[in-house]
């Protein structure tokens, strides 16, 4: 699953709990990693610098009224895996020199 069909089943979540999710708070960092995955989602999005690599998709007239108002997704596994990667590779060119 990536960023973008994370972000489809968060919104198809709340909706179904009879949320309606209008609102992205988002760390500079999950912008700058998974900017591109918001292009097309139809919520306001606002840049929160304490927030990092993470993400909230909320409904903002329900935010404080219920714990269930919103939902939480941080871009940090994603890194880790790019990360792995980019050590594979690193390392496959490193032997190829040998």
């Amino acid at each position: 699953m990536d960023v973008r069909e994370i972000l489809h089943h968060i919104i198809e979540e709340l909706e179904n709990e009879g949320l309606k999710p209008d609102v992205i708070l988002a760390g500079p960092d999950f912008l700058m990693v998974a900017g591109d995955a918001l292009v097309n989602v139809k919520l306001r999005i606002y840049e929160i610098a304490e927030l990092g690599y993470d993400a909230v998709v909320a409904d903002s007239s329900a935010l404080g009224l219920t714990k269930r108002a919103s939902r939480r997704i941080s871009v940090d596994p994603f890194l880790e895996e790019i990360r792995k990667k980019e050590e594979e590779v690193l390392g496959e060119l490193s032997f190829e020199e040998e």
